[in-house]
């Protein structure tokens, strides 16, 4: 692992398909395995696969069947920040926690993100949403949903 992080950033399209987000988890593990630590990298894993996971169980596409998946890698004197954002086309219901029983099969994916996340939130446009998290270098989760325009 790197020592000598800059400031970057990645953009990648992935179909709006299950294969979409085994793609972007590859991709993510990929370029930030040598510059953030092996826990935090397998945070960003788990809650860039519920991110887009969810994207395509429960969202349209954006133009041309896809999902826009990004992340930003800022370092701080504690450590590095990370940012994800996974866009898609939007659907009628917003993302949402849901209370899942112990016999659901579904329902704890916002659970998961907001418990690995520092924050999280849904920005919403005429084009459809993105859904986003936060991780700082402390690595303290804090449960809140910031839920803008």
């Amino acid at each position: 692992m790197s020592t000598h992080a800059v400031e970057r950033s990645w953009c990648v399209v992935v179909p709006h398909h299950a294969t979409g987000a085994r793609l972007a988890r590859h991709r993510l593990a990929d370029e930030l395995a040598e510059v953030v630590p092996p826990i935090l990298l397998a945070d960003l894993v788990a809650v860039l696969a519920e991110l887009v996971g969810n994207a395509v169980r429960h969202a349209d596409p954006l133009p041309g069947g896809v999902v826009r998946v990004a992340w930003r890698l800022r370092p701080t004197p504690g450590g590095p920040t990370v940012s994800i954002r996974v866009t898609d086309g939007g659907a009628p219901a917003g993302p949402r926690m849901r209370a899942a029983s112990p016999d659901a099969v579904d329902g704890r994916g916002l659970h998961i993100v907001a418990g690995l996340a520092s924050r999280w939130g849904v920005d919403r446009d005429g084009l459809g949403q993105s859904v986003w998290a936060e991780f700082d270098p402390t690595g303290s989760a804090r449960p809140d949903l910031v839920v803008a325009g």
